[in-house]
């Protein structure tokens, strides 16, 4: 009987990668749709949120299972709960990837600013890093790396600040960036909330392992 419970939990584990795998690559993605002005590359990651909606189901159905009929000891129920809310945590982080793409779709303008396109740039690769190590911190439920991956959070919300400040500074001196400096100041704040939803994984992460429910950020 165990086995069969154990072999479950690692299906679930399994989906939850792959769930993980698909959102950062949407991420990654809508990020570079944004910066390289591809309205192509964002519709593709429109269309594939599907996949991963319908993932965050599978968990959502399979961890219910888990609970309803294996009756899990007090260590299982706090995996599975924590892989409940962690999946949830993820589908949101797509959601805000989609966000990005329907700011690359709705773009308005052909005027920009290579210095704050650079500082999005940047904070796509802090948080396609942060994605990826913290779906591996969960999979191997290695809380020190989770805590290490939350702490970067903190270069997001920086970053996030600076392209605020270029954004009006650039707004008060050019009025025909307008546009297009709204939807920077849109997508900073798109990439700080899933910087955020990592943190919220690090912190499920350190729960599981603890039972201690504490605050990284």
């Amino acid at each position: 009987m165990r086995q069969v419970f154990d072999n479950e939990l690692e299906e679930l584990l399994d989906k939850f990668t792959e769930m993980g795998e698909l959102v950062n690559d949407a991420i990654y993605k809508a990020v570079k749709s944004f910066i390289n002005h591809d309205k192509v590359l964002a519709t593709e990651v429109i269309e594939q949120d599907q996949k991963i909606n319908d993932l965050e189901k599978e968990i959502d159905v399979l961890c219910i299972e888990l609970i309803a009929l294996q009756q899990p000891n007090t260590s299982d129920l706090r995996r599975i709960v924590t892989t409940l809310q962690a999946s949830n945590d993820l589908e949101r982080m797509g959601d805000h990837a989609v966000s990005i793409c329907y700011s690359t779709i709705r773009v308005k303008g052909n005027k920009r600013s290579d210095h704050i396109e650079s500082a999005l740039n940047d904070m796509g690769e802090i948080i396609k890093w942060m994605g990826q190590e913290i779906v591996k911190a969960f999979t191997h439920f290695d809380m020190e790396h989770a805590v290490d991956v939350a702490s970067r959070d903190d270069e997001i919300d920086y970053l996030t600040h600076e392209v605020k400040k270029g954004a009006i500074k650039r707004m008060k001196n050019d009025p025909d960036i307008v546009w297009g400096a709204i939807d920077y100041v849109l997508v900073s704040n798109y990439i700080e909330r899933i910087g955020d939803y990592v943190t919220n994984i690090a912190e499920e992460i350190v729960y599981l392992e603890t039972g201690e429910i504490r605050e990284l950020n």
